[in-house]
Protein backbone atom coordinates (compact mmCIF):
# COMPACT_ATOMS: atom_id res chain seq x y z
CA UNK A 1 0.00 0.00 0.00
CA UNK A 2 2.84 2.38 0.86
CA UNK A 3 4.47 1.72 -2.53
CA UNK A 4 1.17 2.44 -4.27
CA UNK A 5 0.87 5.75 -2.44
CA UNK A 6 4.41 6.72 -3.46
CA UNK A 7 3.66 5.84 -7.08
CA UNK A 8 0.46 7.90 -6.95
CA UNK A 9 2.37 10.88 -5.58
CA UNK A 10 5.00 10.55 -8.31
CA UNK A 11 2.32 10.42 -11.01
CA UNK A 12 0.68 13.53 -9.57
CA UNK A 13 3.99 15.42 -9.70
CA UNK A 14 4.60 14.35 -13.30
CA UNK A 15 1.07 15.44 -14.27
CA UNK A 16 1.55 18.86 -12.65
CA UNK A 17 4.87 19.28 -14.46
CA UNK A 18 3.39 18.29 -17.82
CA UNK A 19 3.80 21.04 -20.43
CA UNK A 20 5.41 23.30 -17.82
CA UNK A 21 7.23 25.38 -20.41
CA UNK A 22 4.18 25.85 -22.60
CA UNK A 23 2.03 26.84 -19.62
CA UNK A 24 4.38 29.10 -17.69
CA UNK A 25 7.79 29.78 -19.20
CA UNK A 26 6.90 30.31 -22.84
CA UNK A 27 4.99 33.59 -22.44
CA UNK A 28 7.89 35.10 -20.46
CA UNK A 29 10.58 34.23 -23.00
CA UNK A 30 8.63 34.17 -26.25
CA UNK A 31 10.02 37.46 -27.54
CA UNK A 32 12.83 38.33 -25.15
CA UNK A 33 14.76 35.12 -25.73
CA UNK A 34 15.08 35.56 -29.47
CA UNK A 35 15.88 39.27 -29.30
CA UNK A 36 18.65 38.59 -26.79
CA UNK A 37 20.07 35.88 -29.03
CA UNK A 38 20.11 38.08 -32.11
CA UNK A 39 21.47 41.04 -30.13
CA UNK A 40 24.25 38.83 -28.82
CA UNK A 41 24.96 37.63 -32.33
CA UNK A 42 25.29 41.10 -33.78
CA UNK A 43 27.49 42.16 -30.86
CA UNK A 44 29.85 39.29 -31.63
CA UNK A 45 29.66 40.03 -35.34
CA UNK A 46 30.62 43.67 -34.93
CA UNK A 47 33.39 43.07 -32.43
CA UNK A 48 35.02 39.71 -33.12
CA UNK A 49 34.70 38.82 -36.81
CA UNK A 50 38.25 38.96 -38.10
CA UNK A 51 38.89 35.91 -40.26
CA UNK A 52 37.55 34.95 -43.70
CA UNK A 53 35.82 31.81 -42.40
CA UNK A 54 33.98 33.88 -39.81
CA UNK A 55 32.98 36.41 -42.46
CA UNK A 56 31.59 33.65 -44.66
CA UNK A 57 29.68 32.08 -41.78
CA UNK A 58 28.15 35.44 -40.90
CA UNK A 59 27.08 35.97 -44.50
CA UNK A 60 25.48 32.53 -44.59
CA UNK A 61 23.55 32.92 -41.36
CA UNK A 62 22.28 36.44 -42.07
CA UNK A 63 18.95 35.52 -43.71
CA UNK A 64 18.19 32.84 -41.11
CA UNK A 65 18.83 35.31 -38.29
CA UNK A 66 16.65 37.87 -39.99
CA UNK A 67 13.69 35.47 -40.24
CA UNK A 68 14.28 34.26 -36.69
CA UNK A 69 14.16 37.85 -35.47
CA UNK A 70 10.85 38.33 -37.30
CA UNK A 71 9.44 35.21 -35.63
CA UNK A 72 10.54 36.51 -32.25
CA UNK A 73 8.50 39.63 -32.77
CA UNK A 74 5.51 38.21 -34.64
CA UNK A 75 5.23 34.62 -33.43
CA UNK A 76 6.78 31.25 -34.17
CA UNK A 77 5.20 29.01 -36.79
CA UNK A 78 6.07 25.64 -38.31
CA UNK A 79 6.98 26.87 -41.80
CA UNK A 80 9.29 29.64 -40.61
CA UNK A 81 10.95 27.37 -38.07
CA UNK A 82 11.65 24.82 -40.81
CA UNK A 83 13.13 27.52 -43.06
CA UNK A 84 15.37 28.84 -40.30
CA UNK A 85 16.59 25.32 -39.59
CA UNK A 86 16.95 24.00 -43.15
CA UNK A 87 16.73 26.95 -45.53
CA UNK A 88 13.91 27.85 -47.89
CA UNK A 89 12.30 30.67 -49.81
CA UNK A 90 13.26 33.34 -47.26
CA UNK A 91 16.48 31.73 -46.02
CA UNK A 92 19.52 31.07 -48.17
CA UNK A 93 21.24 28.72 -45.69
CA UNK A 94 19.63 27.11 -42.66
CA UNK A 95 21.25 27.28 -39.25
CA UNK A 96 21.75 23.50 -39.13
CA UNK A 97 24.14 23.72 -42.07
CA UNK A 98 25.94 26.72 -40.57
CA UNK A 99 26.27 24.92 -37.23
CA UNK A 100 27.55 21.80 -38.98
CA UNK A 101 30.11 23.52 -41.20
CA UNK A 102 31.15 26.49 -39.07
CA UNK A 103 30.42 25.31 -35.55
CA UNK A 104 33.68 26.67 -34.12
CA UNK A 105 32.99 30.26 -35.27
CA UNK A 106 30.85 32.86 -33.45
CA UNK A 107 28.26 32.51 -36.23
CA UNK A 108 28.28 28.73 -35.79
CA UNK A 109 27.71 29.19 -32.09
CA UNK A 110 24.78 31.49 -32.79
CA UNK A 111 23.42 28.92 -35.24
CA UNK A 112 23.37 26.31 -32.47
CA UNK A 113 21.53 28.68 -30.14
CA UNK A 114 18.94 29.53 -32.79
CA UNK A 115 18.55 25.85 -33.68
CA UNK A 116 17.96 25.04 -30.02
CA UNK A 117 15.39 27.81 -29.69
CA UNK A 118 13.58 26.69 -32.84
CA UNK A 119 13.42 23.07 -31.70
CA UNK A 120 12.17 24.24 -28.30
CA UNK A 121 9.32 26.19 -29.89
CA UNK A 122 8.60 23.24 -32.20
CA UNK A 123 8.31 20.87 -29.25
CA UNK A 124 11.33 18.77 -30.29
CA UNK A 125 12.99 18.87 -26.88
CA UNK A 126 15.66 16.25 -27.48
CA UNK A 127 17.07 18.17 -30.42
CA UNK A 128 16.78 21.40 -28.41
CA UNK A 129 19.02 19.84 -25.76
CA UNK A 130 21.40 18.47 -28.39
CA UNK A 131 22.14 21.87 -29.93
CA UNK A 132 22.00 23.99 -26.79
CA UNK A 133 24.43 21.73 -24.95
CA UNK A 134 26.86 22.09 -27.85
CA UNK A 135 26.93 25.89 -27.53
CA UNK A 136 30.30 27.23 -26.45
CA UNK A 137 30.35 29.44 -23.36
CA UNK A 138 30.20 33.16 -24.05
CA UNK A 139 31.07 36.30 -22.09
CA UNK A 140 27.81 37.84 -23.32
CA UNK A 141 26.03 37.08 -20.05
CA UNK A 142 22.46 37.63 -21.29
CA UNK A 143 23.04 35.13 -24.07
CA UNK A 144 24.61 32.60 -21.68
CA UNK A 145 21.72 33.03 -19.24
CA UNK A 146 19.27 32.45 -22.07
CA UNK A 147 21.03 29.26 -23.19
CA UNK A 148 20.92 27.78 -19.69
CA UNK A 149 17.31 28.87 -19.24
CA UNK A 150 16.25 27.22 -22.50
CA UNK A 151 18.03 24.03 -21.46
CA UNK A 152 15.99 24.16 -18.26
CA UNK A 153 12.84 24.55 -20.35
CA UNK A 154 13.74 21.61 -22.58
CA UNK A 155 14.57 19.33 -19.65
CA UNK A 156 11.35 20.34 -17.89
CA UNK A 157 9.39 19.07 -20.90
CA UNK A 158 11.46 15.88 -20.95
CA UNK A 159 10.38 15.35 -17.31
CA UNK A 160 14.00 15.45 -16.14
CA UNK A 161 13.40 17.46 -12.99
CA UNK A 162 16.96 17.43 -11.67
CA UNK A 163 18.48 18.64 -14.93
CA UNK A 164 15.77 21.28 -15.39
CA UNK A 165 16.33 22.74 -11.93
CA UNK A 166 20.10 22.53 -12.40
CA UNK A 167 20.01 24.61 -15.58
CA UNK A 168 17.54 27.15 -14.19
CA UNK A 169 19.94 27.55 -11.27
CA UNK A 170 22.90 27.98 -13.63
CA UNK A 171 20.93 30.61 -15.53
CA UNK A 172 20.33 32.55 -12.33
CA UNK A 173 24.01 32.38 -11.37
CA UNK A 174 25.52 33.73 -14.61
CA UNK A 175 25.29 37.40 -13.65
CA UNK A 176 23.41 38.15 -10.42
CA UNK A 177 23.89 41.88 -11.05
CA UNK A 178 21.63 41.64 -14.10
CA UNK A 179 18.42 41.96 -12.13
CA UNK A 180 16.02 41.37 -15.02
CA UNK A 181 17.62 38.22 -16.41
CA UNK A 182 18.44 36.79 -12.99
CA UNK A 183 14.96 37.36 -11.56
CA UNK A 184 13.40 35.75 -14.65
CA UNK A 185 15.63 32.69 -14.28
CA UNK A 186 14.92 32.49 -10.55
CA UNK A 187 11.19 32.80 -11.15
CA UNK A 188 11.18 29.87 -13.56
CA UNK A 189 13.35 27.86 -11.17
CA UNK A 190 11.02 28.59 -8.27
CA UNK A 191 7.86 27.93 -10.23
CA UNK A 192 9.19 24.64 -11.56
CA UNK A 193 10.36 23.61 -8.09
CA UNK A 194 6.87 24.31 -6.76
CA UNK A 195 5.22 22.54 -9.69
CA UNK A 196 7.25 19.41 -9.05
CA UNK A 197 6.57 19.36 -5.33
CA UNK A 198 9.89 20.77 -4.11
CA UNK A 199 8.17 23.33 -1.90
CA UNK A 200 11.07 24.13 0.44
CA UNK A 201 13.27 24.89 -2.53
CA UNK A 202 10.55 27.03 -4.09
CA UNK A 203 10.11 28.99 -0.86
CA UNK A 204 13.83 29.76 -0.69
CA UNK A 205 13.86 30.96 -4.30
CA UNK A 206 10.74 33.11 -3.92
CA UNK A 207 12.21 34.74 -0.81
CA UNK A 208 15.42 35.41 -2.73
CA UNK A 209 13.49 37.21 -5.48
CA UNK A 210 11.46 39.22 -2.99
CA UNK A 211 14.39 40.23 -0.79
CA UNK A 212 17.25 40.64 -3.27
CA UNK A 213 15.50 41.80 -6.45
CA UNK A 214 12.85 44.20 -5.07
CA UNK A 215 12.77 46.40 -8.18
CA UNK A 216 11.87 43.59 -10.58
CA UNK A 217 8.41 42.77 -11.89
CA UNK A 218 8.19 39.47 -10.02
CA UNK A 219 9.22 40.79 -6.60
CA UNK A 220 5.81 42.27 -5.83
CA UNK A 221 4.13 38.92 -6.49
CA UNK A 222 6.33 36.82 -4.25
CA UNK A 223 4.29 37.22 -1.06
CA UNK A 224 1.33 35.76 -2.97
CA UNK A 225 3.40 32.81 -4.16
CA UNK A 226 4.83 32.29 -0.68
CA UNK A 227 1.39 32.48 0.93
CA UNK A 228 0.07 29.60 -1.15
CA UNK A 229 3.00 27.56 0.19
CA UNK A 230 2.07 28.49 3.75
CA UNK A 231 4.60 31.27 4.31
CA UNK A 232 2.98 34.45 5.56
CA UNK A 233 4.83 37.46 6.91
Amino acid sequence: MADQNVQADELEVVEKAKDFWFKYSKPVTYVATAIIIVFGGWYLYKNFVVRPQQDKANDLIFSAENLFDQMAQQGFNKDSINQVLNGGAAVTTGVLKVAGNYGSTPAGNRAKIIAGACYLHAGDFNNAVKYLKDVSSTNATQVQTTVYSMLGDAYSELKNTDEALSYYKKAAEVNPKDEFMTSEALFKEGLYAETTGKNDEAISIYENIRDNYPKTAHAGEMDKYLARLGVVK
